[in-house]
């Protein structure tokens, strides 16, 4: 037959106490036997309600007390029930030490987050990027006001996470921070990575994401048109530091190289390919696949523009690239000057490679996925979703066309 278990919190005077004010107890009785310890935690007296073992009120204040309380009966009714199903020996002093971390290591959710991060940041230029050791830390600092949040605690064990942590998660980051699906999504991937370090551990004893799955929501990436790319070639009245982000553009609307490739791009990636054209060879830095991108006039002569700069005589690149913070503050001013109604940033010039230079000139999708350095042909078959729309807007401007061709030439008939 199974214990049974009974929870009470109950207020205790100390004798130094004269403000009115004691410390609320909890106490664990299991076949009639106790534990007792201090949850720490002061309160008025006289709005304590020994009835229902909480505080009297509607204020902010009593609320979060008593959600506090909620939170701490829950936790250890869910030791008990652990417990119980894993056969142990089972006593109230055993649920009350193994709450208060007694009973062997606990680990805890942000201790593990923090010790993977500081391994990601040890291993930084070795596999780990800037960038995703940023991705991480934000995801901590979510998860963290999370907990804050939801539990009133600092950090949590571990093994309290479970499929209603998830959703829950997800609903905050959305409601509360405001963050986009996809955005929301990539944090409880980088938490979903954590959770996944304390199973293969043996820390949890079942992975509480096995029924949560990531879904995306495709967003339609925009890029310029023939027209749009070609004002944006041909204008001539940009200032110096606008030219150089335009010429930098351009290049990428061409190579089809993201920011952070072209910034990297040195000439011992610039090789003699198969048909006897210069190509460049480089592994992308986001994800190590190789790009194999032959180099159209137009990039060729960018090169040549930029071959007596300082920055490139040093050997620091074949590029003098400006940070991306300044690159896409300039290509806004270079939108304005264009009068390009985008929203101009340095990954835009990828997708109108993709899309108006390679795709909408009949360049198979196999070879702009190689080019780009996709690991899959299902990502870069987005471009090619992106073009049906693109076939859809010019069929329609070919229905207006022939309409207005049958007017003309119902008039001149008219006319005759």
């Amino acid at each position: 037959m199974s214990a049974t278990i009974n929870i009470l919190f109950y207020p205790k005077r100390r004798e130094s106490d004269t403000d009115g004010k004691v410390i609320i107890y909890c106490r664990i009785t299991l076949n009639s036997r106790r534990a007792e310890f201090s949850l720490r935690r002061s309160v008025n007296e006289q709005k304590w309600d020994s009835h229902s073992g909480k505080l009297r009120g509607t204020s902010e204040e009593v609320y979060n007390f008593n959600r506090f309380l909620d939170v701490v009966k829950n936790r250890l009714f869910k030791i008990y029930e652990t417990l119980l199903n894993e056969g142990k020996g089972i006593s109230a002093i055993k649920v009350k030490n193994t709450y208060l971390g007694k009973e062997g290591k606990e680990y805890m959710v942000l201790e593990i987050f923090k010790e993977h991060n500081g391994e990601i940041e040890s291993l930084l230029g070795k596999g780990f990027t800037k960038g995703t050791l940023q991705r991480y830390k934000a995801a901590y600092v979510h998860v963290s006001d999370y907990i804050t949040y939801k539990f009133q605690l600092k950090d949590i064990p571990v093994r309290s996470v479970d499929h209603k942590f998830i959703t829950g998660l997800e609903f905050y980051l959305k409601s509360k921070k405001n963050l986009g699906h996809n955005t929301a999504i990539k944090y409880i991937v980088n938490f979903k990575k954590i959770i996944r370090i304390a199973y293969a551990n043996e820390w949890i004893a079942k992975d509480p994401f096995f029924h949560w799955k990531a879904s995306w929501k495709t967003k339609e990436k925009q890029y310029l048109t023939q027209t749009e790319l070609d004002t944006l070639q041909n204008k001539t009245s940009f200032l110096p530091r606008l030219e150089l982000v335009r010429d930098i553009f351009i290049f990428c609307c061409y190579t089809g190289l993201a920011y952070s490739d072209v910034k990297l791009l040195q000439f011992e990636h610039i090789v003699i390919g198969i048909n006897g054209n210069r190509w460049i060879k480089m592994a992308r830095k986001k994800t190590k696949a190789m790009s194999s991108i032959p180099l159209l006039p137009t990039s060729e002569k960018i090169i040549e523009k930029y071959s007596q700069h300082p920055h490139v005589l040093a050997g620091k690149g074949v590029l003098p690239v400006l940070t991306n913070q300044k690159s896409n503050a300039y290509l806004k001013e270079i939108a304005d000057v264009c009068e390009i109604n985008k929203n101009l940033t340095t990954h835009l010039a990828r997708h109108t490679f993709a899309t108006t230079v390679t795709l909408s000139k009949g360049v198979s999708i196999a070879t702009v996925s190689k080019m780009l350095g996709h690991r899959s042909l299902k990502t870069t078959q987005i471009y090619a979703k992106v073009l049906d729309s693109k076939i859809g807007d010019e069929m329609n401007m070919l229905k207006e066309r022939l309409a207005q061709e049958e007017k003309d030439f119902a008039t001149s008939k008219n006319n005759d």
